[in-house]
């Protein structure tokens, strides 16, 4: 007899990484039983051991071995990047195998071809695949949804985020690096648009006691996202970075043509290796990460709104466990999905440490 698929365990693929790590030991801490794995066969068993979960250790270099290590999931949240390598054949593995995919990815080349193209693919196979269920882009996806409800012919959408504190950890940093050259992307007029680096800077004001801070133009997943889940043609994501840092950004950005060459990549990706691996449990705990978005109309009436969550990466464990939790109790219908179209506009804030502002809404003029 066949077993119901929100009977079967579900997996975190890449269980031993910095992201991976954090999301194991909080589906753990909430009684939850996942499946680890990843291709250190050894360091995924330790944590395994540790937490008192089963283990298992496949590549997703050969299709038939990653099948054969997914075979009896609902769900697997694949962990390990740089997504733009990695997620196709995770993609095409829970395709083949019956099996729902999520990621915690950030990138608009793998938004892209998921959200874009796999659809069909999905519903065929019975499959729900959920790029994007951490805080890239689960807070400023359930944002822009947000804001599209308030002004619903909103032809606009501009999103940005900060923190108070925190840093990257290096798998992040080697997926930033892997998408060198590319150092920009708006949406406009419905399609993605590369631009330079710091393309445009602002002062954006974050709300609360936190207030204006400059912000700049990045290629974050929103770019692809915001627009699956609200159909605005025109889309701009800005992050928090100070002037000093924006200039200097637009200083180098002749030179970085020279860091898409492979041995400039690998050279930087081996640089990162010798980094902490990323922010540490007093700054997971304490940190506040901050998002603002704007939306207007064709007649130019505005609405803004803010919302506050906690630490990105702490964010990322809490949301996306309980994405895959979700998925794997059969609660996502076949298809691709971003967050909010998956879980509801105000996914966000169900989980614990999220404060939304209330939509404000301006005149034109």
């Amino acid at each position: 007899m066949a077993i119901p698929m929100n009977a079967r365990p579900w997996m975190i693929y890449g269980a031993n990484g910095y992201t991976g790590e954090l999301a194991a030991r909080e589906a753990a801490s909430r009684g939850l039983r996942p499946v680890l794995a990843g291709r250190n066969a050894s360091a995924v068993s330790a944590l395994a051991l540790e937490l008192g979960l089963d283990s298992r250790a496949f590549s997703l270099d050969d299709p038939q071995e990653a099948q054969r290590g997914i075979a009896g999931m609902a769900a697997v949240l694949h962990c390990a990047g740089p997504f733009v390598r990695t997620s196709k054949p995770m993609v095409e593995a829970c395709l083949a195998a019956g099996v729902h995919y999520l990621d915690i990815t950030g990138e608009i080349a793998v938004f892209e071809p998921i959200l874009g193209r796999r659809g069909d693919d999905a519903r065929r196979a019975g499959v729900a695949l959920l790029p994007g269920v951490g805080f890239d882009v689960v807070p400023s996806d359930c944002l822009a949804a947000r804001l599209k409800r308030a002004l619903p012919d909103a032809t606009e959408l501009v999103l940005a985020f900060t923190s108070d504190r925190g840093g990257i950890s290096r798998g992040t940093l080697k997926t930033m690096i892997e998408s060198l050259p590319g150092a920009g992307a708006v949406r406009r007029d419905g399609k993605i648009i590369p631009v330079k680096v710091a393309y445009d800077a602002r002062e954006i004001d974050f709300g609360g006691a936190f207030g204006k801070r400059w912000a700049m133009t990045i290629p974050w997943g929103d770019v692809a996202t915001a627009f699956y889940s609200t159909g605005i043609p025109n889309i701009r994501v800005y992050t928090g970075t100070p002037l000093a840092a924006i200039r200097r950004a637009r200083l180098f950005a002749p030179f970085l043509p020279l860091a898409g060459l492979k041995p400039v990549k690998r050279f930087l990706q081996r640089r990162v290796d010798r980094r902490e691996p990323g922010p540490g449990p007093e700054v997971r705990e304490k940190a506040r990460s901050y998002l603002w978005g704007e939306v207007k109309n064709a007649a130019g009436i505005t609405v803004t709104a803010t919302l506050e969550t906690p630490e990105g990466y702490r964010l990322t464990a809490l949301s996306a466990v309980e994405c895959a939790r979700r998925a794997a109790a059969g609660q996502v219908p076949p298809g691709a999905w971003t967050p909010s179209k998956a879980f509801g506009t105000d996914y966000v804030t169900e989980l614990p440490g999220v404060v939304a502002g209330e939509p404000r809404r301006s005149a034109a003029g």
